[in-house]
């Protein structure tokens, strides 16, 4: 056989690979997409009282002013004041974190890396923490949110201190920062927590959302559309990042300007879902990596994949948090390690080889 003819076949190869992948892109959107509806809409249903999903939708058209429900007053109010609120904040936290996690992965050009990398959930912990202890629980969101933001500034800080910032200096900052939050959350929790804050704390840092409300959906969501619609069109951006800064560069990116911009989106991100969740780990980690194993590693495909998969995933894990051993609830945190750990290892194996 011929190198001509080698290479052509390759090139046959690689073509109907990209045509895959591309068909595969219209198919998972929708379906995904599909998926993410059906399941809040049959995870509002699901708990001790016995719900249809048009009954959830009865009384969301009442509530839109749209139709009308037969239901009992009290069947309303769990549908609307309890279980929606919560399965849509879950959402919102899944999809935030999961691409995040894209985020992440591709300005450090490691598919380990994870929305917590820069000391984001060690900063929110504190600050969470902090305003626990001190008994000021309304506070919680803000000071969880203003905690990530301040990781990230002093992550930021300290690689532009190490000179220009690079993917390496990024991870090695943010792991200096990490571990001094953790250290300070360590400290705060031995010297203060007792009795029902340590278990209120210990509740935070597992991660759950049994308070979410209309008011983390309010936080959550605007976030989420705000931050996470401009990231998705950075999707081309980020492809440029897969080949170097150098690269990029070549390409016509900026490449320090657009890397600050996007590390700021997806820090705020993160901040705004680990304030309604608590820390919650591996979403961002393990789904972008099964979205490539489906779509391939252009970003125009995988970011808005990887919301949607990661929303779903969210609401089927916060259900089966509050279900399966009611009436006691298991922290969401919990269920995401015992999932994400084994995948996880599956990620370490499939990119042994890479440096």
């Amino acid at each position: 056989m011929t190198l001509d003819t080698r290479e052509s076949r390759a090139g046959v190869r690689t073509e109907e690979a990209n045509s895959r992948r591309s068909y595969g892109r219209w198919v998972w959107g929708p379906l995904l997409l599909a998926v993410l509806v059906l399941s809040i809409s049959v995870a509002v249903t699901i708990g001790p009282t016995d719900l249809g999903v048009l009954d959830v939708w009865a009384v969301v058209g009442e509530r839109l002013g749209v139709t009308d429900s037969d239901l009992n007053p009290l069947h309303e109010g769990i549908v609307w004041q309890l279980r929606m609120p919560r399965v849509l904040t879950a959402a919102a936290v899944g999809a935030g974190l999961a691409l995040s996690g894209v985020v992440m992965q591709a300005l450090t050009r490691n598919p380990l890396a994870d929305p917590f990398l820069l000391g984001l959930s060690s900063g929110a912990s504190t600050g969470a923490v902090l305003v626990l202890l001190l008994g000021m629980s309304m506070a919680l969101p803000l000071a969880a949110f203003i905690g990530a933001l301040l990781a990230l500034a002093a992550a930021l800080t300290l690689a532009r201190s190490l000179g220009a910032i690079t993917p390496s200096r990024t991870v090695l900052a943010g792991l200096a920062v990490s571990s001094f939050a953790s250290a300070l959350t360590s400290l705060l929790v031995f010297w203060h927590a007792q009795g029902d804050s340590f278990r209120e704390v210990l509740n935070w840092l597992l991660g759950s959302l049994a308070g979410a409300d209309w008011t983390t959906v309010g936080i959550s969501w605007p976030v989420l559309i705000a931050v996470g619609i401009p990231i998705v069109l950075y999707g081309r951006v980020l492809d440029a990042f897969a080949f170097g800064d150098t690269a990029a560069l070549a390409l016509g990116v900026d490449v320090s300007r657009t890397r600050l911009i996007l590390l700021a989106g997806a820090a705020m991100l993160t901040g705004a879902m680990v304030s309604v969740s608590g820390s919650i780990g591996f979403v961002g980690l393990v789904l972008p990596n099964a979205v490539r194993l489906m779509v391939g590693s252009r970003h125009h495909r995988l970011l808005p994949l990887t919301l949607l998969l990661g929303a779903s995933f969210m609401v089927w894990v916060d259900t089966a948090a509050r279900t399966l051993f009611d009436p006691r609830e298991l922290p969401v945190g919990i269920i995401t390690v015992l999932i994400g750990a084994p995948v996880f290892v599956l990620v370490l194996v499939r990119n042994r080889g890479r440096a």
